[in-house]
Parts: structure tokens; sequence; C-alpha cells
């Protein structure tokens, strides 16, 4: 994959990138998640990262205990989808993107698919920079923050499968291990390889 794993080029990238939208229906939920990177150096080179929250286990939530990006639904004080994606991170982690980060460009909007069953709700991908180490204050929803680089996920260093159970039936999903184990699949497993053909058209996703 060519270097594009710094935010100068990330950043050219998204500016010059057009999202597709999705069909809004009667009765379409609509949800926003934030993409959120930070450059850091190791060894005097850049390294991108991104980052990750595991949500909480809640009985009936279908994306209970999952990796995600945070964010969630829109409400109707939200002005648009990308002041979700802002509010929502600032409840969930406790992180300001108003106050230290830059909205740098929006992905494909995603249809919600939990364990197969396409929902009529869409949700909208907005990536941010954010600068030096912010911490976090996590709210009842989320179990953990994570930040891990985003070149092996790229480069598909840690793609792996694991087996989950669907309707009782074992159904292997790809996905990617990152830090302490955890496996990024499903919906957000789709928005990050949309994020990875916009840095590269020439970027393929690698086989399940």
């Amino acid at each position: 994959m060519p270097n594009v794993m710094n935010l100068t080029d990330i950043e050219a990238r998204m500016a010059a990138y057009q999202p597709q939208l999705a069909s809004l229906r009667e009765g379409t939920r609509q949800a926003a998640v934030a993409v959120i990177l930070r450059e850091r150096h190791r060894a005097g080179a850049p390294v991108t990262d991104v980052l990750f929250i595991r949500r909480a286990v809640k009985s009936g939530d279908p994306w209970s205990g999952h990796m995600a990006f945070p964010g969630g639904h829109k409400e109707p004080s939200d002005e648009s989808l990308l002041a979700a994606a802002v509010r929502e991170t600032r409840e969930e982690i406790g992180l300001d993107l108003t106050r230290v980060g830059s909205h740098i460009g929006t992905l494909d909007q995603q249809q919600a698919q939990p364990r197969g069953r396409v929902l009529n709700m869409l949700i909208a991908p907005f990536v941010f920079c954010v600068t030096g180490d912010p911490g976090f204050r996590p709210n009842h929803e989320v179990a953990e923050v994570v930040w891990t680089p985003l070149a092996p996920i790229a480069q598909a260093d840690n793609h792996t499968q694991e087996e989950r159970i669907i309707d009782g039936a074992p159904v292997h999903f790809g996905g990617y291990r990152i830090n302490g184990g955890h496996f990024v699949w499903g919906l957000t497993y789709r928005m990050l390889h949309s994020f990875l053909g916009v840095l590269d058209p020439q970027w393929r996703a690698p086989p399940e």
C-alpha cells in the first residue's frame, strides 16, 4: 500500500473525496460515528493511530460488547449527522471534537445489518484528527477506549477470522485483531474498508 499513513496525506485524500449517501425511506433511522485519528512519532517516524471503543455489554443491544467507533443515533436537537457524531463522542468518551479535533472528511454512509438482519437505518461515518494525547471519560455505554496503529490494518497484518453464533449456528467472520486481543468486525469492519479504499483506490480487502 502507498505511504498514505501520515495525517497530511490522509487529510488530502479525505478532502478530495465525495461520499456516497444512502437513500432515506419512510422511518429510516439515522446514526453517525466518529473515525478519530491521531499522529505520533516512533523512532523518528510518524505513526497514525485510529481510535476504537469497546461497547459495554447490554441486553437487547445488537452491538453489545463490540468494538466500534464512538457514535449513536441522531437526535431531534442535532443540527446534522455531523453534529450527532460530535455530541455522541462527547457523551460516550468525554472527548470534545469541537475543541481538540478537526473534521477532515466524510465516508460513504452504511446500512446497518446486525447479525445479517438488514435494518432501515443508515450510519454516517465522519473522519476527525486530534492533536496530542487527549484524556477520556467513558460513560456507562463504553467499557474501554483503545488506540491502535492504522498501518497493520491497512496491510492486513492483523487480519483474521472469528467464529460467532448466529441464529444458533456457527458463522466465521473476517476482522482485525488489535491491542489486547480485541476483534474488530461487522459494521465497523466495513467502515474501515470504506476508509482504506478512500486512502488508496487500488486497495483491496483481504480474502475472508
